[in-house]
């Protein structure tokens, strides 16, 4: 299993898309939900579409999150790797650039960052090559300050009140971070964050002479120190906290774990528990962007689409998407917009439960 599980992160990370590959043996991805628990009925509409906001535009969308700005507006702000920005989207569809070099801050950008494809099969026209330097996962914390996982930059970034851009962290007991991944920020100012898969904000990946620590994880930045809550987290990816804040949701590989936060807001490792498996699912996608709703469901990529668990582990049904997800986020004025950052393209979908307001 541990062989299959390292396949999986070699050749699965980022979409499950490598061109033929993909192409030949992954089979066709159904359309619309699938509800596997009567619960579903709470959740979404069983007749809602997952739509298009903007489509086949960019090489590769990652981390989102919502900016309300008043009681009744507000935008999204979400990352594009291959350009190295942060990018503005209005609740009218309008795009523009919030942040430049947002990862990668040197100006040879384009030696930076693992080779990725678009997810097409190579014969295909529109198939692209590109390297990742931009950055990664995005979150707010309780003072509403962006929070950016920069990957290329291979730190963890705040940007303050005053628009001033402050790394926080780049390395953890004497040795730099590879790929800072995803982020999420407890109400204490506790942020989480995670390093891996693959090394992959290096060129070489985890063979690249740069290399800094030599195991994937999850990492913890409160008042300055920076300490590694989890370490060896095989394809350490996504983050999500429930709505007390008791319990840190961490995937990667197919599998989400769920970890006690303790007292000190470390994670009690010792008690970790497996809650999903999908390491045998034939459809395409990975454990990438995760998120949790107001009443504690995990709504979690992987797999066709988005799987939603409860925070137990019981599969409550899938909503499929167009393409692979990399990651999704709960937002406009009422919080039950989830929008999806789908490599090329961009999606949402209504739902009848909100999201948590701030994450």
């Amino acid at each position: 299993m541990k062989k299959f599980r390292l396949l999986v992160m070699g050749f699965l990370f980022a979409g499950l898309g490598l061109g033929s590959l993909h192409a030949q043996n992954t089979p066709q991805t159904p359309a619309g939900i699938l509800k596997m628990d009567p619960a579903m009925d709470d959740l979404i509409d069983m007749n809602a579409q997952v739509e298009p906001v903007i489509k086949d535009f960019f090489y590769f969308t990652e981390g989102i999150v919502w900016v309300p700005q008043g009681k009744d507006s507000g935008h999204w702000l979400f990352a594009e790797m291959a350009a190295n920005k942060i990018l503005k989207l209005t609740t009218d569809g309008k795009l523009s650039l919030y942040m430049d070099n947002c990862g990668y801050t040197g100006w040879d950008a384009w030696r930076h960052g693992f080779i990725q494809t678009n997810g097409k099969p190579p014969a295909d026209p529109d198939f692209k090559r590109f390297n990742l330097p931009g950055c990664n996962g995005l979150a707010r914390d309780n003072q509403g300050r962006l929070v950016i996982a920069t990957w290329g930059g291979r730190s963890l970034d705040r940007i303050g009140k005053n628009g001033k851009r402050v790394q926080l962290t780049d390395s953890v007991d004497g040795k730099k971070f590879n790929s800072t991944n995803d982020v999420v920020v407890k109400k204490d100012g506790a942020i989480y964050f995670t390093d891996g898969p693959s090394c992959g904000g290096l060129r070489l990946q985890c063979k690249d002479p740069e290399v800094g620590i030599d195991y994937p994880g999850v990492f913890m930045w409160k008042d300055g120190k920076t300490v590694a809550v989890a370490k060896n987290v095989e394809g350490a990816n996504g983050l999500a906290l429930s709505p007390d804040e008791k319990y840190l949701y961490a995937n990667g590989v197919r599998l989400v774990r769920k970890y006690k936060v303790l007292p000190d807001d470390t994670l009690d490792v010792s008690s970790m528990q497996i809650i999903m498996d999908k390491t045998n699912d034939p459809l395409p996608g990975i454990t990438d962007g995760m998120k949790v709703d107001s009443r504690g469901n995990i709504w979690e990529s992987c797999c066709g689409g988005i799987v939603i668990l409860t925070p137990e582990g019981k599969q409550l049904g899938i909503v499929y998407t167009p393409e692979p997800v990399a990651n999704l986020n709960f937002g406009d004025p009422d919080y039950k917009s989830l929008y999806i950052v789908a490599r090329t393209s961009i999606y949402k979908i209504r739902t009848k439960v909100p999201g948590i307001a701030g994450r």
